[in-house]
């Protein structure tokens, strides 16, 4: 075995979203301020409901049935969906270097390299599963886990994916608000034909336990690596306090990312990235306000770069397209083209109400 990566494992215990999700933060932080080798961290969430960095977490969610049920609710720092969780759903958080001798590049690289990871673990449990892009490990055409990462830590990166043990269809159909163009483009007309479970495949209850212990023999084998029982050292339980104080448990993060409900336009536009939502607001005719929404994988900072560029320019579609160009990276917004935000602003314009 080559080089020892540190595991981070939680059985018995259902972890709060806040601190779930603060600890995962912490992974990739510590890869590059405490150069620490990679982190595997394993456990399962209280029942809660998770959305991607992008989303707007009331049009996600029916928060007054979370409410009601006891549900937790909260966003993570990484893109795509919305995921379910609780105490029969698998969550792994990875803190690695982008670099990483194994890992493909880019987002599309590293969905590619651990999709295949997490699919022959499921092998070991009788489960013959494949990747579909951008994000999903399915089986036969049934979903069974998302993948999301976000890479804002230096040449850290996080990654993130739940894989569902067994699943409670009718908890998510009542406390989700599904997008109509989503389920329409997938083909499915309720949850359960777009869902599976390992249970379901497997024929028995499946053990928490036995599927993270394939899921950490999986990761040995594909990386030629073993892992050390660990646990964050003090000044990664530092760094955990701050994620949780100054953002899991802050109503601005909670509700960041909020569609504006009044005066703007919409775009919606569904791409092999993913939903991709553009609300916009004109003054005469130029762009005053700009919103990028969706439950797309990039970065904070690129998707702010977009927004900013276009404000208070023209919103002529030969403007749009120059404004882009010139700051436009292919491939910063995982699987949508400037083509596609393009047209997803054009809808928006097209669909503005002007008072």
């Amino acid at each position: 075995m080559g080089e020892q990566w540190r595991l981070f494992r939680h059985e018995g215990v259902s972890v709060p979203t806040a601190e779930g999700l603060a600890l995962d933060d912490t992974l990739p932080w510590a890869v590059v301020n405490q150069s620490s080798p990679p982190i595997l961290h394993l456990y399962n969430f209280v029942p809660s409901a998770i959305v991607g960095k992008y989303q707007d977490i009331e049009a996600a969610l029916r928060l007054d049935r979370c409410r009601a049920r006891g549900i937790e609710y909260n966003r993570r720092s990484t893109g795509g969906g919305t995921v379910i969780m609780g105490p029969t759903v698998v969550a792994l958080g990875l803190g690695i270097n982008v670099d990483y001798p194994g890992l493909k590049k880019g987002i599309g690289g590293v969905f590619e390299s651990l999709a295949s990871v997490l699919i022959s673990s499921m092998e070991t449990l009788g489960v013959n599963a494949g990747f579909r892009p951008k994000n999903d490990i399915e089986v036969g055409g049934r979903k069974l886990a998302g993948l999301s990462a976000a890479s804002e830590e230096g040449r850290a990166l996080l990654f993130h994916t739940s894989l569902l043990v067994d699943f409670d269809v009718d908890l998510m159909t009542d406390i989700m608000n599904a997008p109509v163009i989503k389920l329409q483009d997938k083909g499915y007309n309720c949850f359960s034909q777009r869902m599976t479970t390992i249970n379901e495949l497997a024929g028995r209850a499946v053990p928490m336990s036995e599927v993270m212990d394939a899921i950490q023999a999986s990761f040995e084998n594909e990386f030629k690596i073993s892992f050390r029982p660990d646990r964050p050292n003090e000044k990664e339980l530092e760094a955990l306090e701050g994620f949780i104080k100054n953002r899991y448990t802050k109503t601005e993060w909670i509700f960041s990312n909020r569609h504006p409900r009044t005066r703007m336009g919409v775009g919606q536009l569904k791409t092999p990235g993913g939903l991709l939502e553009v609300y916009l607001s004109l003054s005469g005719s130029s762009i005053e306000n700009l919103m990028i929404t969706g439950d797309f994988f990039s970065t904070t900072e690129y998707i702010n770069l977009l927004e900013n560029t276009l404000k208070w320019t023209s919103a002529h579609k030969e403007s749009i397209i120059a404004n882009l160009e010139a700051v436009w990276k292919e491939g910063a917004i995982h699987g949508v083209s400037m083509d596609a935000l393009v047209d997803a602003i054009l809808k928006a314009k097209e669909g503005q109400v002007r008072l």
